[in-house]
């Protein structure tokens, strides 16, 4: 067995940016004491390039949490009024947060005053980048949350109107994203099979062929059988049925069900396929339909004759990979970061130098001019808002008074109008405002617990001797690890020879099988909030360090830094079978919890119970018309969490 120091646990290269959660606490005690430094101030204005522990760190969620638990009043003291006035205040900074302040000062005018008041030290929520410099001088960016654009072919004309204003053209990622790259350079993808779980370690390549590479597997005979057969010629598992009647019954089928009480495999196979639904669904595969697992690309339904459309039953994400028309190459280097940048340029142009999409991968942010007194836009990071209440009656009132934590201080602006772009359960704590009706469709929204973690190795040689670009590893506490996406533009290059430094990008929903699917995530989420930096940095060494051996990959030597992204509240709850009897025809909890009142509309992913950019994009069109009017001849917005339906192919 490894020890520490074999992994190279002692090396302080990995955390050399890494801040203990209990240094950047900011409770509400915190209020009558001076402000800890910050992650912001470790970094000289710079978080992108912070490593370690980032995402929903401590220091991001703590005053929230005091609220919610009901501590933060009792001695938060009189708050101290900034004199500010806006005419838009925006509560959260990520996708949906930005785009409302873009739209409202494109809507409303230019001269417009706006404030966006941001909990963490970065802007973008989940679109968050990470950025690197490797022993050899090189910059690396990657992502650390939100992946990509998916499907610019089913964008509402408003998302393509907004993206076109901030200079995102997505056919031009057809030349950025090298899809060639691994088959270039001989890779392909491989399972390692942990010995914990399967008996043995052991990293197999697969190939076209499950009879090519499963027998090298350290399953049961009868799994490899079973597998092989599923893979390769599955059969028929519901003969006699009508394709009406399949459909039907495997629409209330768990994939966990098929395996078991239909294809009658081996146990084993569940557990190789646990998690293969959980990144794409957010749920493992006894928490997914047949129907969802096999527009997931699951196994066993070729022989089933089961057409080739999307049924009405299906998650939004289910019917779009069923009809997706779009190769998945829309993707900046930082992934949705780059969206994120584009915004910000758009509100205020001095922080974010350059004008093409190319300029936003290198350029570096100027964090010190996001909040300057004098500009029309102001981005205020490290603030965590805690009450927002309307002056006087809703119905009349002419202002809306938004109170906030900043350096351990409890301050106020006032507002002409605000957008709520948080997530759904945090709205309830922050108003009482509310009919009963909506706070309960607020907490609906459960999101699902997850973790991106980058790892900057110093060379990808391991891969190119084993001839892989990234492998799973089912049972093991990361779901894999994979190469980065192979992007370049403008001045930044992706990795070229094996000698090249390179990204690797590994992956974790926890989750708890077994309950329903809100109660998996909230399960998942309490694990991961116990999980410390050490114990994940352990298990990627681990990992890799098992995985890569035959590629002579050694951890200690190899990994010279490690960023988690940990998102205890990560993406937005997507409604589906079987725990949804209301999907998909409603009503849906989404209609009632987006209700504006006063003053105030909500705009985020969850007001469209879909993670995705457009969506976040999409949701803010709607929260920004609510409060202004919708103009004279705008174009409509997909106000379904999912594709039109008139492009779902529905069977």
């Amino acid at each position: 067995m490894s020890t520490d120091r074999d992994l190279g646990m002692g090396r302080a290269v990995s955390r050399r940016d890494f801040l203990d959660g209990a240094a950047l606490t900011v409770a509400a005690a915190a209020l009558h004491r001076p402000f800890i430094r910050s992650a912001f101030a470790a970094t000289q204005g710079y978080p992108p390039k912070l490593t370690g522990l980032r995402g929903q760190h401590e220091g991001s969620y703590s005053v929230m949490h005091a609220v919610r638990d009901g501590t933060f009043w009792d001695k938060a003291g009189a708050p101290e009024p900034t004199g500010e006035h806006y005419d838009l205040v925006v509560v959260g900074g990520g996708i949906s947060g930005l785009a409302a302040a873009v739209q409202y000062r494109k809507q409303a005018g230019a001269d417009v005053r706006v404030l966006v008041l941001e909990n963490h030290d970065d802007f973008g929520g989940h679109a968050r980048r990470n950025e690197f410099t490797s022993a050899s001088g090189r910059t690396i960016i990657g992502y650390g949350g939100s992946q990509s654009l998916q499907t610019p072919s089913y964008f509402s004309p408003a998302v393509n109107a907004l993206l076109a204003e901030i200079g995102i053209e997505p056919k031009r990622f057809e030349d950025y994203y090298d899809q060639g790259w691994a088959e270039a350079r001989g890779l392909s993808r491989a399972v390692f099979f942990p010995k914990e779980v399967f008996g043995a370690d052991a990293l197999v390549k697969e190939a076209e062929a499950a009879a090519d590479w499963v027998p090298q597997t350290p399953l049961t005979d009868k799994a490899k059988q079973d597998l092989i057969a599923l893979i390769d010629s599955p059969a028929d598992y519901l003969p006699g049925l009508s394709r009406a009647e399949k459909l039907e019954r495997l629409s209330k089928t768990t994939y966990a069900q098929f395996l078991t009480e239909l294809v009658k495999a081996d146990p084993q196979l569940v557990t190789y396929f646990q998690r293969s639904t959980e990144g794409y669904f957010g749920v493992g595969i006894d928490g997914t339909t047949c129907l969802d697992a096999w527009a997931n690309g699951n196994p066993g339904f070729d022989g089933m004759d089961l057409g080739d459309g999307a049924y009405p039953t299906m998650s939004p994400s289910g019917r779009l990979a069923r009809t997706d028309p779009d190769d998945y190459i829309y993707h900046f280097p930082d992934g949705n970061a780059g969206i994120a940048r584009a915004l910000v340029r758009a509100l205020v142009p001095a922080a974010v130098p350059g004008s093409g999409m190319e300029d936003l991968v290198l350029a570096p942010v100027d964090y010190a001019k996001l909040d300057l007194d004098g500009q029309p836009a102001r981005i205020r990071l490290s603030s965590t808002v805690v009450r927002v209440k309307h002056q006087g009656d809703p119905a009349t009132a002419r202002s809306v008074e938004v109170s906030y934590v900043q350096s351990g201080k409890l301050r106020t602006v006032e507002a002409g109008h605000v957008v709520l772009a948080c997530w759904h359960r945090v709205i309830p704590f922050l108003t009482e405002e509310l009919p009963a009706a909506q706070v309960e469709a607020l907490r609906d929204q459960q999101k699902v617990p997850l973790i991106y973690t980058n790892v900057l190795i110093r060379n990808w040689t391991a891969f190119a001797k084993l001839g892989i670009d990234g492998f799973d590893a089912p049972g093991h506490f990361w779901s894999g690890a994979e190469i980065d996406f192979p992007v370049s533009m403008g001045g930044y290059r992706f990795a070229d020879t094996p000698e090249d430094p390179v990204l690797l990008h590994l992956s974790k929903v926890p989750l708890q099988p077994g309950l329903s699917s809100r109660e998996q995530s909230l399960a998942g989420r309490i694990q991961l909030t116990q999980l410390t930096f050490e114990e994940m940095e352990r298990q990627i060494r681990d990992l890799l360090g098992r995985a890569l051996s035959g590629g002579s990959f050694d951890p200690a030597r190899d990994i010279e830094a490690i960023t988690v992204n940990r998102w205890s509240h990560g993406y937005a709850y997507e409604y589906m079978r079987p725990w949804d009897p209301f999907w998909p025809d409603g009503p849906l909890p989404i209609e009632t919890a987006r209700r504006p009142w006063g003053r105030v509309a909500i705009a985020n992913s969850d007001s469209g119970a879909y993670a995705y950019v457009h969506s976040a994009i999409d949701q803010a069109t709607r929260a920004v018309r609510e409060l202004l009017g919708t103009p004279a001849g705008a174009p409509a917005f997909a106000d379904f969490p999912g594709p039109p339906r008139d492009q779902l192919g529905l069977l």
